[in-house]
């Protein structure tokens, strides 16, 4: 089974995930009914932009339902990489959305619609932009402190919904003030900004899943194996996994006379100061060989 402290982190990001599902789909909603009320074509593409947002987070709660099942024969592990892997469905759904409001403001430019723009235009924007803006500041915050990979690319996802939001304001001024063309120009600009988050979160999940360097700089794990006992050196220092899943292995040097007791224990004592040096370290494998002698 699964550590408690395990089950209550994937459960405490559960209770982030619904709260912001809630918001997200209120904010969506009262985009999409207003644009499009009021035939403002940018306004109801920022209400989808929301509306995925809320997706997104339907996306995290599988994903991190799935990460939070304990080891098996299958998985010796874990699943926490469900929880990065689903992420990618996030940055999916995303391009969908770009994909569509982009057809959209194209199809617009061939065919200019007479959008409404009037004080409850704003209102509305305003009031929305200011959720958002909370929203994303919280859920990054928690991701970050939680090493939550769907917490952190999901505020993307929101963060690239306040970008739009402030395009779309933008807009309605310069409609506003008479150029109406502006609306399907601002459209096609907000499936960029939604193409590009899907793109970053690509980027960070495949860094994961394809077991990119972790730990870029060895020289803190150096630096703890050399102060155990009768280690002469170590090397091929390797690390993969997620921030708060660090998987290492490396090569260690001992005197070529040493018992093979004593290098099994050494092996053992460099486990536990690698672990107890860095944070969310979860499996070290030790390669224990000889010091070449040099004469």
């Amino acid at each position: 089974m699964e550590p408690p402290a395990l089950k209550g982190h994937y459960r405490r990001i559960k209770r982030i995930l619904i709260a912001i599902l809630v918001l997200n789909w209120a904010v969506a909603l009262a985009k999409i009914i207003y644009g499009l009320s009021s035939n403002c074509s940018s306004i109801t593409a920022d209400g989808f932009h929301s509306l995925s947002d809320g997706a997104s987070n339907i996306i995290g709660l599988i994903g991190i339902r799935l990460a939070a099942q304990p080891t098996d024969s299958d998985h010796p592990y874990g699943h926490r990489k469900y929880e990065t892997l689903f992420s990618l469905g996030i940055a999916f759904l995303l391009f969908i959305v770009a994909f569509s409001l982009a057809k959209e403001g194209i199809s617009r430019l061939h065919g200019a619609v007479l959008p409404r723009v009037d004080i409850f235009s704003f209102i509305i924007m305003l009031s929305t932009l200011a959720v958002n803006i909370a929203v994303a500041r919280y859920e990054y915050a928690k991701g970050k402190a939680m090493q939550s990979d769907i917490l952190v690319s999901d505020s993307l996802h929101t963060r690239a919904d306040i970008l739009t939001s402030l395009s779309v304001i933008a807009a309605l001024v310069v409609i506003k003030m008479g150029y109406p063309l502006i609306d399907p120009i601002v459209t096609i600009i907000i499936s960029l900004f939604i193409t590009y988050s899907g793109f970053r979160i690509i980027k960070e999940a495949s860094r994961v899943l394809c077991d990119s360097t972790i730990i870029t700089d060895p020289n803190e794990i150096v630096r703890i194996v050399l102060g155990v006992k009768g280690v002469k050196a170590c090397h091929k220092i390797r690390t993969r996994g997620r921030p708060d899943d660090i998987y290492i292995d490396l090569h260690v040097q001992v005197e070529p006379s040493m018992h093979v007791d004593r290098a099994h224990q050494i092996s053992y004592e460099i486990e536990e100061a690698i672990k107890k040096g860095i944070p969310h370290a979860s499996d070290v494998v030790v390669h224990i060989e000889p010091k070449e002698k040099r004469d």
